[in-house]
């Protein structure tokens, strides 16, 4: 698999405050990258500079293309979608507005469609005249996933796709990702435990002190006690 994302030295500040120090990362194309890690080791942080959200140092390249300088509406259009850990639907739009909003100016025949999305969730295709406040945090987040794969993302980065979904709802979202990555969607997973990237990721990296302090096939960290006492608080 060809490199997609390539992360070298990566530094990142909220202000005065370091968030990341010196992170080192790399993932292929259609890869599918569980980041896990206590709450403030700094994976959110991670994605949010990835997309040019924050202030960082270091290198970053997509596709080849460094991201060096650009706003995050143009590292969106290069192909990589994010769905943040709040979701940040536009509240006093429609569903399908919101949809509507997410749909990629770039040229060529897209992956997902409107019809895609309403199919994957169809909670949404009921609910599509209803105003994005008024759903419920599932069908907010089922919104926001939605939202970012019309953008025909061949990377997305999702910030605790799980987090406060009952059970139903999770298997929704884990069901979406792994279509996603059928057709080919690199993702990076940011989880603090591993409930849906079980199934999906082949790879786990382990953040701590925003640092990578670990990172290795599934398989592999899924025998590493030592790893997930330390930095996961699991054990």
């Amino acid at each position: 698999m060809s490199a997609l994302l390539e992360i070298r030295d990566l530094h990142a500040w909220y202000g005065a405050s370091q968030a990341l120090h010196g992170v080192t990362l790399g993932l292929a194309r259609g890869e599918v990258l569980a980041l896990v890690g206590r709450n403030g080791s700094g994976r959110s942080t991670l994605a949010r500079a990835i997309m040019g959200l924050v202030r960082s140092e270091g290198e970053l390249r997509f596709a080849g293309r460094s991201l060096a300088g650009l706003r995050t509406f143009e590292i969106a259009r290069l192909g990589l979608g994010y769905v943040a850990e709040h979701r940040d639907v536009f509240a006093a739009l429609s569903v399908h507005e919101n949809l509507l909003l997410g749909i990629s100016p770039r040229k060529r025949t897209p992956r997902f469609t409107l019809d895609d999305a309403y199919a994957l969730f169809p909670v949404l295709a009921e609910r599509r005249h209803t105003r994005a406040g008024a759903l419920s945090g599932g069908e907010q987040q089922m919104l926001a996933l939605a939202r970012a794969l019309l953008g025909d993302p061949d990377l997305l980065l999702i910030d605790e796709p799980g987090e406060g979904l009952a059970s139903g709802v999770m298997e929704q979202v884990a069901g979406c990702l792994r279509t996603l990555r059928e057709r080919g969607v690199a993702m990076l997973l940011i989880e603090q435990r591993l409930v849906i990237a079980r199934e999906i990721a082949s790879r786990v990296a382990v953040m701590g002190h925003g640092e990578i302090v670990f990172d290795g096939a599934l398989d592999a960290f899924l025998g590493r006690d030592d790893v997930m006492r330390e930095w996961l608080g699991v054990g």
